[in-house]
């Protein structure tokens, strides 16, 4: 059965062995897997706004105030991004120990108290500093990602993932647009100056982080199945109750048995079922009375899908391995590209509008508004990359190549918009504005399509997986900042736009042999 628009508020159908949704109810708070969702996208959201809270405003008022020079704005934004980078990549093995909840409510606590301490910097040294620790909030994506994907259903974890991705990632946009908004409010309306102005807006953001943070601890599980720590002991109830031995499935998985398919017998292949009475024994049944909102699977599913599932964390030597694996790089340069340029270019974009259009064509605030437009198409295209893979997983047989492919399409046609961006350096507003509005349809479905393929390739470490892989993307956003710093001293922001397109082809071409799942592996078909 496809997709309903009742999906969106109903309680949706739950995968009865890891009690995963098979759809996604954005506009349903009340039911469990809808929090999570909510709270998931909104989270990442309100990170990714105060995490770029500086940008809107850097260019010309905190430039200004702090006498900065475009060298020193230049070298703050590749500060922003380090400390991301080193966060997301101890965040994914933390979200396999501690559970994505938590980890992602400790990074917006936590990540607020540089917010909060943002107002006080006085000159450069202290602008590096906050803006390092800042970069906490970036973090905030792994254990997003982690989290959806522990309670949405492989037919629509793409897409969940996507949409709370996406959304979350439209607080860059927000931010281009609130905090100039504030700013303006406090300057012209309450008769601050522009020092005070731009250092009380920060109190904003920092108050929707401790808001956000309590409420996921406050209101939100860890698993559809209970505690994290529990976890592994729900999934072999789940398979007792629908008439399966849990001894089927090891607790204490390697990769080796995790990539080995399960051994299946004829009954095995028989449906487990919600609605149908039982006359046999529980080696024998066809199907069985169960929870209400279930959908029925074959029993050689029901098999695969809890061997396939994070019951266990991943020892040290595990996570190795799949750090230097082939899918591991492959996610990694790919998000490197599609994120890590849109971090770069979400740093830069409003004062690339203000050096082709300088005042009194754009002020500040214009400027900001009109790169606002690059971040909050987030709210489409980015889930339009997860719904697409999974379309064109579901609608061909299940495969995993297809969402693969989709993965190389959005990057090199990115790239291909970025070098006509950079060879043009358009000076007519309605140009610029229509190639960049281009370039993001492909540049974001990019990131989405990648996050949708994420969750088929180490199922049992996920957290792994997407922190390497979000990792990836904030190195991509350092080299990508770098790029900018270098060319014209930091202020030759077409000749970046060209060298970056020219990345996104070279490295999705380079690694388009690499198979999108290891062979064998269970869970990712």
């Amino acid at each position: 059965m496809g997709l309903q628009i009742s999906d969106l508020w109903r309680a949706p159908v739950v995968n009865p062995v890891n009690r995963k949704a098979r759809s996604v109810p954005v506009l349903n708070v009340v039911d469990p897997h809808g929090r999570v969702f909510f709270f998931s996208w909104i989270g990442f959201m309100i990170a990714f706004w105060a995490w770029y809270t500086f940008p809107p405003l850097l260019t010309v008022t905190i430039k200004a105030d702090l006498q900065l020079t475009s060298a020193q704005v230049a070298n703050s934004n590749i500060v922003s991004l380090a400390s991301t980078l080193f966060i997301r990549l101890i965040a994914g093995p933390l979200c396999d120990q501690l559970g994505p909840r938590m980890v992602f409510s400790l990074t917006l606590l936590i990540g607020s108290i540089p917010i909060g301490l943002a107002p006080l910097i006085k000159d450069a040294t202290g602008l590096y500093i906050s803006r390092f620790f800042i970069g906490i909030l970036g973090g905030s994506f792994v254990p997003c990602q982690v989290w959806c994907t522990g309670w949405f259903d492989k037919n629509v974890v793409g897409t969940a993932n996507a949409l709370a991705g996406g959304w979350g990632n439209a607080g860059g946009g927000i931010t281009y647009f609130i905090m100039p908004a504030v700013y303006d409010s406090l300057k012209h309306h309450f008769g601050r100056s522009s020092s005070e102005a731009w250092r009380i807006t920060f109190v904003v953001p920092l108050i929707c982080l401790i808001a956000c943070g309590l409420g996921m601890l406050l209101l939100c599980e860890d698993t559809p199945m209970g505690k994290w720590s529990e976890r592994h002991n729900h999934v072999r109830q789940n398979l007792e109750s629908h008439g399966l031995p849990g001894s089927l499935v090891d607790i204490t998985n390697t990769v080796t048995d995790s990539l080995s398919p399960p051994t299946t017998t004829s009954s095995e292949n028989k449906p487990v079922n919600n609605n149908q009475p039982t006359t046999t024994t529980p080696s024998s049944r066809s199907s069985i009375q169960g929870f209400d909102h279930e959908i029925t699977i074959s029993r050689t599913e029901a098999i695969t899908t809890a061997r396939g599932e994070t019951i266990s964390a991943p020892t040290l030597s595990e996570i190795l391995s799949i750090t230097f694996s082939l899918h591991a790089l492959f996610h990694a340069l790919t998000y490197a590209c599609s994120f890590g340029s849109e971090l770069a270019i979400n740093s830069i974009l409003a004062a690339y509008y203000l050096k082709n259009f300088p005042a009194p064509q754009l002020t500040q605030t214009t400027a900001s508004t009109y790169a606002a437009i690059f971040g909050f198409m987030n709210l489409v295209t980015r889930p339009l990359g997860g719904i697409v893979g999974d379309a064109l997983y579901a609608g061909f047989g299940d495969s995993l190549w297809r969402k693969k492919l989709w993965i190389h399409v959005c990057g090199v046609l990115t790239g291909v918009f970025l070098i006509v961006i950079g060879t043009l350096d358009p000076h007519h507003l309605p140009t610029m504005i229509g190639l960049v509005s281009l370039m993001a349809v492909f540049h974001e479905a990019g990131n989405g399509a990648n996050f949708a393929l994420v969750p088929h390739v180490y199922p049992y470490a996920n957290g792994v997986v997407a922190g390497l892989t979000g990792a990836g993307g904030n190195l991509g956003g350092v080299v990508f900042a770098v790029v900018f710093r270098f060319m014209g001293d930091g202020t030759d922001y077409a000749k970046g736009f060209w060298v970056i397109g020219i990345v996104h082809v070279v490295v999705n071409l380079a690694v388009l042999w690499i198979p999108p799942v290891p062979r064998g592996q269970v869970g990712g078909g």
